[in-house]
């Protein structure tokens, strides 16, 4: 017997007869003989129709960012999983098995009070391993958890990846399967290549950076979590028919894996990542003197404002300029720090900003021990007519920001170039 974790996304969950399908799903594994967490998403759509209501009766974006906002807006998005695991364990008691669902305040899960953006810092299992060994099913809302004070928190978007794996890591489950519309992790978006090719397995630290560049196949602190606690993860597609035979299904779709072995020798690029979701931001004419990056990006993290690629120019007459990109939801926010905070106090010229760029990346571990991998992907770009505004690099990938117009283009170009629809990519 095993300790398995599934994790539904919304898809899975965005009807009623797809719940049933899931609790059909579950039924065949425990009847196996497996004991069971299941932790599904909310329903298709459902987290977007709460965030547009509360949208529309606080339109202002900088009073809808304020703590106590933030408080409610957790709060307010938390209710769509507790939806699903109270349908999801009605669908499997009319199966005829035991289940029970707890939200995770219930668990607890908690979390720091980070609200839209929490972080889970423990999770007490003692209440789910007894109902597992009372022969339950045990059902839990993905997504959220409770901070010390007692309020409901998020984990953001993708989380429910998230509080799957981190269940899985803190009960040392056997395996976490993750439930998709798709049916693995693939090369690339089949639908801007249609050639992109199923990966039988990927790395966790190509995984990683996958998911960090703009896969959304799992959410980014999911594969943390699986790969500090050595969480065996597999990702397949709940869209199989649910009786198929276990060994099967436990066999199929995307094995994400500590094992590198002859691969290193084999695949140089594993996928080709790509995000629209990005704007960049420059801050010109600044005083090129020590404590000025802090001075700029400083104020952009105290205001809860991840940044990605960072880039500062060469500096003239004393002058630089300093680039950087952030998340586009969060591009007018940090406009507006910038022209208030940060050039009154550094001095700058102007800051200048462009919502219309997207990052394209190529990943691979076999870029270690291969020379040449960057240049082939700017000789490719560059035989497309395709400029290059910015480049950050690491020993397994290489990121370029470019004119959004040009990702689908950039995109296919680089997959036919490092022959990622063959079994074996081109060195």
């Amino acid at each position: 017997m095993a300790l398995i974790v599934h994790k539904y996304g919304g898809t899975s969950m965005g009807s009623t007869e797809r719940i049933r399908s899931v609790a059909q799903r579950v039924a065949k594994w425990v009847r196996a003989g497996h004991q069971l967490v299941v932790v599904p998403s909310a329903m298709s759509g459902e987290t977007n129709r709460l965030l547009g209501l509360a949208k529309d009766l606080m339109p202002d974006p900088q009073l809808a960012s304020t703590p106590a906002a933030l408080r409610e807006l957790d709060a307010l998005a938390a209710t769509g999983e507790q939806v699903s695991v109270g349908l999801l364990a009605l669908a499997l008691q009319a199966q005829g098995v035991a289940a029970v669902s707890y939200g995770g305040w219930q668990v607890p899960i908690r979390t720091d009070s980070a609200f839209t953006k929490a972080r889970i810092s423990a999770i007490d299992d003692t209440r789910v391993r007894a109902d597992l060994a009372a022969g339950k099913v045990v059902i839990v809302t993905g997504f959220q958890g409770i901070d010390p004070e007692g309020n409901v928190t998020t984990l953001g978007r993708g989380g429910s990846d998230t509080s799957a794996v981190a269940v899985a890591a803190a009960m040392k489950a056997d395996e976490c399967l993750i439930y998709t519309d798709v049916d693995g992790v693939y090369t690339t978006d089949p639908r801007i290549v249609p050639e992109a090719r199923r990966l039988s397995t990927i790395s966790f630290e190509e995984m990683l950076e996958m998911a960090s560049l703009g896969s959304k196949v799992l959410q980014i602190r999911s594969v943390e979590f699986a790969g500090k606690y050595r969480v065996p993860l597999r990702v397949l597609s709940s869209f199989t028919p649910w009786d198929i035979p276990i060994e099967e299904e436990a066999s199929s779709g995307t094995l994400i894996t500590f094992e590198e072995d002859e691969k290193m020798e084999q695949a140089v690029v594993a996928g080709i990542a790509f995000n629209r979701d990005e704007a960049k931001i420059s801050v010109i004419g600044v005083p090129d003197k020590p404590g000025i990056a802090f001075q700029i990006i400083g104020p952009v993290a105290d205001a809860n404002i991840d940044i990605d690629v960072i880039i500062q120019n060469v500096s003239h007459s004393g002058r630089t300029d300093f680039s950087f990109t952030v998340h586009r939801n969060d591009y007018a926010r940090t406009l507006e720090v910038l022209k208030t905070k940060v050039l009154p106090a550094t001095g700058a010229a102007e800051v200048l900003g462009d919502a219309k760029i997207c990052k394209v990346s190529i990943v691979g571990i076999g870029m270690r021990s291969h020379v040449g991998v960057a240049s082939k992907m700017f000789r490719t770009l560059s035989d497309e007519g395709i400029n290059i505004q910015m480049i950050t690099t690491s020993e397994i990938k290489t990121s370029v920001v470019i004119d959004e117009k040009y990702m689908e283009l950039a995109v296919r170009a680089l997959h036919k170039a490092f022959d990622l629809d063959q079994e074996t990519a081109a060195v």
